[in-house]
């Protein structure tokens, strides 16, 4: 009987009903269930949202003692804790503690990536710039709610719409608050398509979203080749913060474009951004815990999120709309708001838009320009934010 008893009081059932914060468990458990919904039926940012979701689910339920958040207490790692009691999310999480996840995924992203349009319109960069005010705008309005100055840069990094970005700064910078950030970023960029339309619209005129622009120019393979090699010295240069992100981006296109390493190109497409693409959404979403999340914080999180996406929609459609001033109608502003770096999507909502006015328009690579752009953007950003906070 006395067996049968310590195996009840070891349930999970038993610890949500005898704890005070009953409450918030089983809160945090719908929450979950929420986002796998999210992921699985409306098919938002899946890929990662999904993962993040079910180590959300993992982590809050009770017993299960997979992450212990008091092993990662005041930015150190308790190395003696993790190994005489750590779970197995609390090793996983190792990797986006060191900022090994993020890197790997951006070397997939670099191999997945082609810079052609970028280098066939170099004016496109200014343009990702650009788009990168809604970082910066994001930043000012949480210090402004109240939040820490490296807390604020790690909300702030939401609005360049690039994921392991977001968590990259924000594991350096404001670890505790990881899962919100992660969970915004990743939901508002399965929001694109409805975020930024309305903005596109209400910014441009009828005759603006219908210029039809030039084609753009081949890009040789030499000028493939290079571009990687020497953005990656600029950039190191100029921001050393930013070498980890913007290098490894950098390694997967050069392994795509030098076309002597076709395996090692196509195993960072496809088996290791899939393998990382797993442990980083287990280990972000882990850290979604109840005291965390369920705070007043978490909606300024999301506030500020969805005013990042708006401005950096902004910034790039005003310069869009400045360059076809100066151009004389040559650029469609509507390739601006691609800047925001969620790639291919923002892309894609830009030709959307644009064909809705004018079924003939294609702009999708001219789109892609400021898209990939904004990647670069998003890293460099980051970097400042590291270099100045961390």
């Amino acid at each position: 009987m006395e067996a049968i008893l310590d195996f009840l009081t070891a349930t999970g059932f038993y610890q949500i009903f005898t704890d005070e914060g009953w409450w918030k468990i089983l809160a945090m458990l719908g929450i979950g269930c929420l986002l796998l919904y999210l992921a699985i039926v409306k098919k938002y940012e899946p890929m990662l949202l999904l993962p993040i979701a079910f180590g959300l689910l993992l982590s809050n339920l009770p017993g299960a003692g997979m992450y212990h958040p008091e092993l990662f207490e005041g930015g150190h790692v308790d190395w003696a804790g993790l190994a005489s009691g750590g779970g197995l999310i609390d090793y996983l999480y190792l990797g986006v503690k060191l900022g090994i996840y993020p890197s790997l995924i951006f070397l997939g992203v670099g191999a997945m990536t082609d810079f052609g349009p970028l280098i066939a319109n170099p004016k496109s960069l200014l343009l990702g710039a650009a788009a990168q005010l809604g970082v910066f705008v994001a930043f000012v309005g949480a210090v402004a709610m109240g939040f820490d100055v490296s807390v604020a840069a790690a909300i702030g990094i939401i609005g360049g719409a690039d994921g392991p970005t977001a968590i990259y700064v924000t594991s350096k910078l404001a670890p505790s608050y990881l899962g919100p950030i992660a969970i915004a970023a990743y939901s508002y960029m399965a929001l694109v398509p409805m975020i930024q339309p309305p903005i596109m619209r209400l910014l441009t005129t009828r005759k603006e979203r219908m210029i039809v622009m030039e084609q753009l120019r081949p890009v040789s393979k030499t000028e493939k080749i290079v571009f990687p090699i020497v953005v990656t010295i600029f950039v190191a240069l100029i921001v050393p913060s930013a070498a980890s992100l913007v290098g490894m981006l950098m390694l997967g296109n050069l392994l795509r474009e030098s076309g002597v390493v076709d395996r090692l190109s196509k195993t960072a497409q496809n088996e290791l951004i899939n393998i990382v693409t797993i442990l980083l959404g287990l280990s972000v979403g882990a850290t979604a815990t109840a005291d965390r999340f369920l705070s007043l914080d978490t909606l300024g999180i999301f506030a500020m999120g969805i005013a990042a996406f708006a401005f950096g929609t902004i910034g790039g459609l005003l310069l869009g709309k400045l360059m076809c001033l100066l151009t004389k109608g040559k650029v469609n502003p509507l390739i601006g708001s691609a800047g925001v770096s969620a790639v291919p999507m923002a892309a894609r909502v830009s030709q959307v838009v644009g064909q809705k006015d004018n079924p003939s328009n294609f702009l999708l690579m001219h789109a892609m320009g400021p898209n990939v752009a904004g990647v670069i953007g998003s890293a460099i950003a980051a970097g400042v934010f590291l270099a100045l906070y961390s």
